[in-house]
């Protein structure tokens, strides 16, 4: 895309009031694309605005898949329905085909961008059945192999060019990649596990249905990347950034409730100790860093079991070595960071006490902080929550409390 359409889909985003003359400023092949990089309410505020021929000519320049996606935005079902029967002919019988499907599963997300081919068939034959669907289509297909409408695998594309005419495509029916119709965002993304690789649709009966390339999935990976992000700050999924004020604060205010009691919590333990950081008012200095290195490790720790149990790679049963692992791995993390920072407190503030201090309670708050990072998002699963919702307010809190309280009680001890 390029540096004016740039500054146009930003200004699409943040001026609703000019966003209908700034869209019929794009050149009529670009506005597609430029729509499904929209958030969708922004998508939507201007399909609901262009008129019907304006939206069948963007849609000429549009996959089949894509054009699916414009349609499924559109609450008007009349006005969708003369949209479709303004498509050519192809495009329009795939978009049919497509819309049966529900958007959020594995069919809603297909292309039908595939011809099948018997695994008896010769590349001549594959040659030619391309150059079909190529005409018909203007795109270059998936080869499916299949005996008796039962998928067999995919032909890849380099092949053709490496073998004559008449030899049998059978040799080199490599395995593919398969899917429910209807499974579901996590389901498909787990499937992709490269770039490039593709996954084909079955039916119950496992009849083909249709293909979802990688391309497809990234705004997909996309979203739930955000999604993730939202819920590890608190921030309402539905929040968009040109919201207005008010609703900001309505999404957030809660939140920062919650986090202002923790943080009374964690005051409290320090309160405990006030004589000792009295005495030694150097502690103060390096109570953020014993918190602040805690917190982290405990958020790697949540995104990795999050991330775990999202793509069904950690259940409950299994959970154990994952938890022993982060638990593990936090602690040789804290000898690393704790001899770097004792050694600094050592030569800065001459005081080797201080340094063992300081290492030992980075060693035991950063194992706390895995095997709680770990543990939270098992705990709240298995109470029917969602593994991340709240994560950084609860690990925050947990490496704060234990992390002052270990540093400062270690301190009265020995200093």
């Amino acid at each position: 895309m390029d540096y004016h359409t740039n500054i146009r889909l930003h200004d699409l985003i943040s001026l609703p009031k000019k966003r209908l003359e700034l869209f019929r400023m794009i050149p009529v092949n670009k506005q597609g694309t430029v729509l499904l990089e929209l958030p969708h309410d922004v998508e939507k505020s201007i399909l609901n605005e262009l008129q019907i021929k304006e939206i069948v000519s963007l849609n000429h320049y549009l996959d089949p898949d894509e054009t699916t996606d414009i349609l499924q935005k559109i609450d008007d079902h009349s006005k969708r329905r003369k949209i479709l029967n303004n498509l050519k002919t192809h495009i329009k019988e795939s978009v049919e085909t497509l819309l049966k499907f529900e958007p959020q599963t594995a069919a809603g997300m297909m292309s039908i961008n595939y011809i099948e081919v018997g695994k008896n068939a010769n590349f001549k034959k594959v040659e030619l059945l391309i150059r079909k669907h190529e005409k018909r289509t203007g795109r270059i297909p998936t080869i499916l192999a299949v005996e008796n409408g039962y998928l067999l695998g995919e032909i890849h594309m380099h092949d053709l060019a490496l073998h004559t005419v008449n030899e049998k495509i059978k040799p080199y029916i490599k395995k593919a990649i398969t899917i429910r119709y209807d499974a579901e965002e996590d389901e498909i993304i787990k499937k992709i596990s490269k770039p490039h690789n593709k996954i084909v649709v079955l039916d119950d009966d496992n009849s083909i249905l249709g293909v979802i390339y990688s391309d497809d999935i990234l705004p997909l990976i996309k979203r739930t990347q955000g999604r993730a992000i939202y819920k590890f700050t608190g921030v309402s999924k539905d929040e968009e950034v040109y919201d207005s004020i008010s609703s900001k604060v309505k999404n957030r205010y809660k939140w920062l409730i919650l986090n202002l009691f923790i943080s009374f919590a964690g005051a409290l333990v320090v309160s405990l100790f006030q004589e000792t950081i009295q005495a030694l008012v150097l502690l103060a200095v390096y109570m953020p860093i014993i918190a602040g290195m805690g917190g982290n490790t405990g958020a790697q720790a949540m995104a990795v079991m999050i991330r775990g149990i999202a793509l069904k790679q950690v259940e409950s049963k299994t959970a154990r070595k994952a938890i022993l692992n982060e638990f593990i791995a936090a602690g040789l993390n804290g000898i690393i960071i704790g001899a770097i920072a004792s050694i600094i407190a050592v030569v800065w503030n001459k005081s080797p006490l201080l340094g063992l201090v300081i290492a030992a309670a980075l060693i035991i708050n950063l194992m706390i902080a895995g095997f709680f990072g770990a543990l939270l998002p098992l705990i709240m699963k298995n109470l029917g929550k969602d593994p991340a919702t709240s994560a950084t307010i609860f690990i925050t809190a947990t490496t704060d409390i234990f992390g002052f309280f270990i540093f400062l009680g270690l301190a009265s001890l020995l200093l």
